[in-house]
């Protein structure tokens, strides 16, 4: 029988957020009519009690636990600590609460910081073990490989239908374009185009501009989500990505193009780069739930672009 959402009772954990956003609109889009989008303020998701109650307020069907403590390096370099510790207990406390409830399935999201440092390209599943993180997003990378420990354990004790799914650097409209604590593509938008309307003649990035990475328009990730949540039932990982790999010195000069910005960039070697290259093998999401991302990187940037300019 053909998967239907319209009788599916679906808990969204970081549901208000950038990613978790898109996931509501893809299930919405599919005819999901019971979506639970509980905010902070009223379940604080690191407090398993908070867990328990959104359980039993929701009666999920299935959850998608997307809620995370995020940001760019900066962001990770500041708060190490409460990087692993809120992703860790949020992840472990509510996957309990979903064993115990007897949710019928769980998807949650990993992150490719997981990956070790220097995993060979393109990064593949079995990969994930071999090294360790790249040391200013570690602490996040590895509270997020505990999920995948946790779903693989309480799959085999248990025979709990729980899969990780690995999304690579998303990007997209409603993005964080916070400078303190935004991921490198709203930080550029967001610095090219104030300093194309002040006329300003440079802008200074992080690092020296080889590290290079790849990059997920938010819709096609949402739709990955939930493709996964209809036909993947698996305790192995699964990338999620595009397949495709840029610098970040020529990912600085699609923005200034996408932004208008004419003026030169100024790469402050002073600050750390992060991961030397990023690009994933995504086959696996092709072969296992017939996932194949659609949008382009221009198309997404100038979608992205367009969405600052109007709210910002």
């Amino acid at each position: 029988m053909a998967f239907t959402w319209t009788d599916k009772r679906v808990l969204v954990t970081g549901g208000a957020g950038f990613f978790g956003s898109f996931v509501v609109d893809e299930l919405r889009r599919r005819g999901a009519e019971h979506v639970f989008v509980p905010r902070r303020q009223d379940y604080d998701l690191v407090d398993r009690a908070a867990c328990k109650r959104v359980i039993a307020d929701s009666k999920p069907d299935i959850v998608f636990h997307l809620a995370s403590k995020v940001g760019g390096i900066g962001a990770n370099r500041e708060s190490p600590g409460s990087m692993i510790f809120e992703n860790a207990m949020m992840g472990l406390a509510l996957i309990e609460e979903c064993r115990l409830a007897n949710v019928p399935k769980v998807v949650v999201a990993g992150s490719i910081c997981a990956y070790p440092k220097f995993a060979p390209v393109p990064f593949r599943e079995e990969d994930l073990w071999n090294g360790y993180p790249e040391e200013t997003n570690a602490p996040y990378g590895i509270a997020k490989k505990l999920l995948l420990v946790q779903a693989q354990a309480y799959r085999a004790q248990y025979g709990m239908n729980c899969i990780v799914l690995f999304p690579v650097n998303l990007y997209g409209p409603r993005d964080n374009f916070d400078l303190r604590t935004s991921h490198v593509i709203p930080a550029m938008v967001r610095k090219c185009v104030a300093a194309k309307e002040e006329g300003r003649a440079e802008v200074t990035l992080w690092g020296d501009g080889t590290p290079t990475r790849e990059f997920l328009y938010v819709e096609d990730a949402a739709e990955a989500m939930v493709l996964g949540a209809e036909r993947y039932d698996s305790s192995e990982p699964v990338n999620i990505g595009s397949g495709t790999e840029i610098s970040i010195r020529d990912l600085a000069g699609e923005i200034a193009a996408a932004t208008g910005f004419t003026g030169r960039f100024v790469w402050d070697a002073s600050q750390p780069n992060g991961q030397p290259r990023r690009r994933l093998d995504v086959s696996r999401a092709k072969e296992r739930f017939g996932f194949v991302a659609k949008t382009s990187f221009a198309d997404g940037l100038a979608k992205t672009v367009a969405w600052y300019m109007e709210h910002r």
